[in-house]
């Protein structure tokens, strides 16, 4: 092997498999060479906080991404409803009678609304940003804004696996370099 392919180093790689672009851990094969690095120089100490670092690095990635999820999966069910809605107001608005409906105002409460037949409504974009939209318009654009919500979904959930294994690797390493230590103590108190 040339010295190249054969370099195991401590750090995170630069190859990413996550959307994301959470680095990888690599997996340590050669305990003595990878603690023979430069870097390491032996010292267990200084080679175990690193992996500890990392590990917790990939906690605050996993909390971050926990959160992105939660999000993400209270907005699509209420960018559904609003499409729903919006498809509602698409087939009565040839209709001349009003549309008697119910809607949120805060949770579990809801007021009575009478709506006239319409081929405008405006949405809330956050950001305190609300727009006027032809139905057509906003039909569309709540369904490219859902599929874009399940599209992040998917990427987040994959991450979350990604990150999951890189912790396991990172925790075989820890525990690979702790026992590296305790048989090379062993082997210096036998001789």
């Amino acid at each position: 092997m040339d010295e190249g392919s054969s370099k195991i180093t401590m750090e995170l790689s630069e190859d990413k498999k996550s959307f994301a672009g959470i680095p990888e851990a690599a997996f340590v094969e050669d305990v003595d060479a990878f603690m023979a690095l430069p870097d390491n120089d032996g010292q267990v100490d200084k080679v175990l906080k690193k992996l500890d670092e990392n590990h917790s690095k990939y906690k605050f990635m996993e909390y971050n991404l926990a959160s992105k999820r939660r999000r993400l999966k209270s907005q699509i069910p209420d960018l559904e409803r609003a499409l729903e809605m919006i498809k509602k107001l698409q087939a009565e608005k040839s209709s001349s009678k009003d549309l008697e409906t119910q809607f949120l105002l805060s949770e579990q409460v809801f007021a009575k609304a009478t709506v006239p037949p319409t081929d405008k409504v405006c949405l809330w974009l956050g950001a305190n940003v609300m727009l006027e939209y032809t139905l057509d318009d906003a039909q569309e654009l709540m369904a490219k804004n859902i599929e874009a919500a399940k599209t992040k979904l998917s990427h987040v959930e994959h991450d979350l696996d990604f990150i999951r294994d890189q912790f396991t690797t990172t925790e075989v390493n820890m525990a690979r370099v702790y026992n590296w230590d305790v048989k090379k103590r062993q082997a210096a108190k036998a001789t």
